[in-house]
Order: structure tokens, then sequence, then C-alpha cells
């Protein structure tokens, strides 16, 4: 067993410029107790991936307000799985529309928040879901 804290990465991939909502999750999820690691704007999914393996984190949130959620998500994924790290916990957040949540969930995203979302809500569902990966 661990006692090393969850580790998070907050990404904003693809070229969407609005990334106040991302800062705030981020510190957030940093206030409730959690390691913040934050990319910055206009991550490609490759740049996401290499930095969640060398972050060593448990869990990449994407914050997604251009509307390419349905591309950029699985993309992430997709290159989480060529690092070898397919046991990271994907989430996120942005203007997705739901009909679009369960095919984001099939294609592998743990969890959609939507703009309204509390806080507490996110800060909760990282505490039930994310636990630090075998070292």
């Amino acid at each position: 067993m661990s006692d090393r804290k969850v580790r998070i990465l907050v990404a904003k991939p693809g070229l969407d410029g609005h990334d106040r909502g991302a800062k705030v999750v981020a510190r957030a999820l940093r206030d409730a107790g959690f390691e913040v690691i934050y990319t910055g704007l206009h991550q490609t999914p490759d740049m996401i991936a290499a930095a969640a393996v060398q972050e060593d984190v448990d869990a990449v949130g994407l914050s997604i307000m251009s509307g390419a959620h349905n591309t950029l998500f699985p993309a992430v994924i997709e290159a989480l799985r060529r690092e070898g790290a397919d046991d990271v916990v994907v989430f996120g957040g942005g203007i997705i529309p739901d009909e679009d949540v369960p095919r984001l969930r099939a294609a592998g995203v743990r969890a959609i928040f939507t703009p309204g979302t509390p806080l507490s809500e996110i800060i909760q569902w990282v505490r039930e879901n994310v636990t630090p990966r075998a070292a």
C-alpha cells in the first residue's frame, strides 16, 4: 500500500483557448488534497499522454469547450494506450451535449462533468473513482 496522494493531470487539448474552468477545477482538486499538474493550453493528445507518463499520474482530467470532444477524448485515450498508460483514469468536462456522453463513455471516458457541476461533486467523484496506480 502506498500513502502517496492521487496525482491528476488537468489538460486542455486542441485549439480551445478557454481555460478558466480547467484552472478552477485544478485548484479545487489541489485544495482538496490531490496533487495536480496543469499542462496549459493547446496540448496535443500525444503531449498529454507523454506528460501523464512523465508525471506518473493516476488520472487525466480534460477540459474541452470547442466542440471537438468526440475526437479529442478518444485521441487522448488512444495516446495513453500507446504510452502503456491505459490504466490512467480519464474524466473530463466542458460543453458536451448529453447525447454525446454515451459515446464518450464507450470510448473509455469514465465521467463527464458539464457546466454548472458543483466542484464538490467532481472532488467526490475523484475520491471514489481514482486511486494511486501500482508502482
